[in-house]
């Protein structure tokens, strides 16, 4: 595949990535911090992924379409978690996690 078929999924990645590091670091602001932990875990370990996803895409890796699959499962996870909260970090990074795993999903 080539830079412009990643391209869609790249930006949604990336988009991903970067709300779930401000969901993490505004969940680290809440009140309850400690009912926020697992929001925070899956909120690093998604952008860590998408991140990772993203670069493989764009050096056009062979293993790209792999690490896109497990990206899927864990935007999937994380959307979930997000949508457990009720604060607006928490419903924007669900959306761009189920948007970015929609985009992986088309990739494999």
């Amino acid at each position: 595949m080539s830079y412009d078929n990643y391209k869609k999924c790249i930006e949604a990645c990336l988009k991903c990535a970067s709300l779930c590091n401000n969901c993490a670091s505004s969940c680290l602001q809440e009140k309850n911090v400690k009912m926020m932990a697992s929001c925070i875990q899956l909120d690093m370990e998604c952008a860590a992924l998408c991140y990772a996803a993203a670069q493989l895409m764009s050096l056009n890796s062979t293993k790209a379409n792999s690490v896109c699959k497990i990206c899927a499962e864990l935007c999937e996870a994380c959307a979930n978690e997000c949508s457990k909260h009720d604060n607006e970090h928490c419903k924007a990074c669900a959306a761009a996690c189920r948007k970015c795993a929609e985009a992986c999903k088309n990739m494999m």
